[in-house]
């Protein structure tokens, strides 16, 4: 490993550091018809969001829009996060798919020093059973170099992870923890119910969060947290110190602006919001368009 692993964290202290705030990075994209990645702009984003205050940086998920990047781009992103970062946070890396022999090839392939943890999304489109679900999982935690994080998004993938399914899984110990979008408060409540101590239950849905650390959540991995990282880290932190009117207060002012960041798809509102505040350009590729005139004036206007 190369020196960009002398601090990484591990065991007890990786689950200490990735409490609180994980930001799900955008991938900017120079402007039509290029659509190049615009690797200044993804440099600025870094800087913005560390001395916002989040406390670890997820590349390569679906707010990165990863399935339209290639190889190479990818190892790029990879490479500019990590020189920029410069081991200030911890970085988690999504490697997931629906080929559970692919997946498991990328993670002995992927050259990822300098990251903490995977995430890997469940299977979309397959529409696995539970069983299959927990066989994918056991494959690649035996597989990965790395400590996994699950990632259960039903809105996207087609197929919930129930809590009996994580709870099962937990129990391996190259699995730390879960980022949980199923947007079921009872399934996420059973899962911290039976989880083992150190298991990370993480919130998916950031308008969700301050209600999952009071029944214990460690954190969220936000959309938000691109456009508002003061804001929404100072949410996290005080609902994580038990302060929970004053995280309340916060997350209520983003109550108008967060529907806006799904309703033309994301990443498309949140990178409307990043180039209304002159952080990068609103550009995402197909099959995805870039947001409408009217959602930009409504993000603007709330900006």
């Amino acid at each position: 490993m190369d020196k960009l692993d002398s601090r990484l964290p591990s065991g007890n202290t990786l689950r200490t550091a990735l409490r609180g705030t994980g930001v799900a990075l955008v991938t900017p994209f120079t402007a039509a018809p290029d659509h190049s990645i615009d690797y200044a702009a993804l440099r600025r984003l870094v800087d913005f969001t560390i001395e916002g205050g989040v406390e670890y940086l997820v590349i390569n998920g679906t707010t990165a829009e990863s399935p339209t990047l290639t190889e190479d781009e990818r190892k790029g992103i990879l490479d500019v996060v990590r020189q920029q970062t410069k081991n200030r946070v911890p970085l988690v890396y999504g490697i997931g798919g629906n080929n559970t022999a692919a997946v498991e090839e990328q993670l002995r392939t992927t050259e990822l020093a300098g990251v903490s943890a995977i995430l890997s999304v469940s299977p979309a489109y397959n529409k696995p059973s539970q069983a299959g679900i927990v066989q994918h999982y056991l494959r690649l935690a035996e597989a990965s170099p790395l400590p996994i994080l699950l990632y259960n998004v039903p809105g996207r993938t087609m197929s919930n992870m129930t809590a009996a399914t994580t709870l099962r899984l937990a129990q391996h110990p190259n699995i730390i923890g879960i980022k949980e979008a199923s947007g079921n408060l009872e399934q996420c409540m059973a899962i911290a119910a039976g989880k083992p101590k150190n298991f990370m239950l993480i919130s998916g849905e950031d308008t969700f969060t301050t209600s999952m650390i009071s029944f214990g959540a460690e954190g969220v991995i936000s959309v938000l947290a691109n456009a508002f990282p003061h804001r929404f880290t100072d949410m996290v932190r005080q609902a994580l110190a038990g302060n929970y009117a004053a995280a309340s207060k916060l997350l209520f002012g983003f109550l108008d602006i967060n529907p806006l960041m799904y309703e033309e798809s994301n990443p498309v509102g949140v990178k409307a919001a990043l180039e209304g505040l002159g952080l990068c350009s609103g550009a995402v590729r197909l099959p995805l368009i870039e947001a409408s005139s009217g959602l930009k004036e409504r993000i603007q206007k709330l900006l």
